[in-house]
């Protein structure tokens, strides 16, 4: 299985390079991973609404670039769907039997994501109706994309 994440804006912060480098790791033993940084649009404190739709846009743009047509992706959008680390990696074990084995997860940027982005998705997921930096969700995606398959190949993992 081939699984991409493609987020918004560059990682800086040192201990969650860390963090996405040890889970990089561990999923290399169940799929090709690859994550995808598209430069992110500078976002002044106080935005109208048009100009949030410009940056959502230019974002979105470069995001679409990297998704090929036989991809299936899922969006991470606080308006998703909320699954069980079980439900997600029955999700993923149903893709990878369909033979859905391009699987393109897209983070989006402090904003959120594009009408464009959000109607390429092929479905939604939220991991919770709090909002966190993007820059943390690479962690928690990887982590929980990590128990999937830890999951679906009946290895122990930690509940």
């Amino acid at each position: 299985m081939k699984i991409t994440v493609i987020t918004v804006g560059k990682l800086k912060e040192k201990y969650l390079k860390m963090a996405i480098d040890e889970y990089s790791k561990r999923l290399s033993r169940y799929c090709k991973l690859t994550i995808i940084e598209v430069m992110d649009e500078k976002t002044p404190e106080q935005m109208s609404i048009s100009q949030e739709m410009i940056v959502k846009n230019k974002e979105g743009e470069r995001i679409l670039k990297h998704i090929k047509d036989n991809a299936y992706v899922i969006t991470l959008a606080i308006k998703g769907n909320m699954l069980s680390s079980e439900q997600l990696a029955q999700h993923l074990n149903h893709l990878g039997v369909e033979r859905n084995s391009n699987i393109v997860f897209i983070i989006g940027g402090s904003i959120g994501l594009s009408d464009e982005v959000m109607a390429r998705s092929n479905y939604n997921v939220s991991f919770s109706k709090m909002t966190f930096p993007h820059q943390l969700m690479r962690v928690i995606l990887l982590e929980q994309v990590y128990r999937s398959f830890r999951i679906n190949m009946g290895e122990p993992y930690h509940k």
